[in-house]
């Protein structure tokens, strides 16, 4: 079921969206050649207890770190390991979702370790890009699939691909909550989206073809060819108008023109 939020609950979800920017804002910072993935859990976890909220993700159907932290050609749910040790030119994404108050918010975002190829960084300008494409059909009166379609049209017009395996989601009290929201698919189909919705774009974008395993650990999803994947993604609010990026205070459009 699809739950429309109220002016208080919305706040919330502020709240929530902000706290969890700044977390990720300062473990970006954080990533050098070096560190351990353990590490960036590590801190992440100490960040978000200490502002009074709680890590969503850690023990969520026994996932057992607070942030998901997926290297090179791994997706998503690459789980922290004191043996993961980042080096140049790798390409991490970082994951994470917090609880606070009862209200839930979701982010991720891929960032080059030290110095890496303009192939990658195409790869990650262009999985950014891709979610900024698809706000413009994440407003009301427009359908799940448009976001999808926005999505898989962008990336693949660049020559890239979007994993269809995975989808971005609602969220609220949960942190996966109705509707799902696919990065692929023909427009105007779906849920027709309504002011008030909140909901989490997470394009997926690989290097290589869409197709994904998991690893044996349960967790680790990777593409089946090795290629690199990255990753980005906030939680929204549908308006009437521009959507508003819960997770990323302070945003406008004009900005990423």
């Amino acid at each position: 079921m699809i739950t429309i939020k109220n002016h208080a609950q919305i706040a919330k979800m502020r709240e929530a969206g902000a706290l969890l920017h700044e977390v990720l804002e300062q473990i970006k910072r954080k990533i050098e050649p070096g560190i351990t993935t353990k590490e960036l859990d590590r801190y992440a976890e100490k960040l978000i207890r200490s502002h009074g909220a709680v890590p969503s993700f850690l023990n969520y159907e026994g996932y057992p770190a607070s942030i998901c932290a997926s290297v090179d050609s791994q997706v998503v749910h690459g789980i922290p390991s004191s043996s993961t040790v980042l080096k140049e030119g790798q390409i991490i994404s970082i994951d994470s979702g917090l609880i606070l108050d009862g209200w839930q918010s979701d982010s991720a975002f891929t960032v080059g370790v030290g110095e890496i190829s303009e192939q990658a960084q195409r790869l990650i300008d262009v999985t950014e890009e891709s979610f900024f494409a698809a706000l413009e059909v994440a407003r009301e009166g427009y359908r799940v699939s448009d976001i999808g379609h926005a999505v898989q049209s962008y990336v693949e017009q660049r020559g890239f691909s979007t994993v269809r395996a995975l989808c971005g989601h609602g969220i609220g009290r949960e942190m996966h909550e109705d509707p799902s929201v696919p990065n692929y698919g023909q427009p105007g189909h779906g849920a027709r989206l309504r002011s008030g919705m909140t909901i989490c774009i997470e394009p997926m974008i690989t290097a290589g073809g869409y197709d994904v395993k998991t690893l044996g650990d349960g967790w680790t999803v990777v593409t089946s060819d090795g290629s690199l994947c990255s990753h980005y993604e906030h939680a929204i609010l549908i308006t009437d108008g521009e959507p508003e990026l819960l997770s990323l205070p302070g945003y406008h459009k004009e900005e990423k023109r």
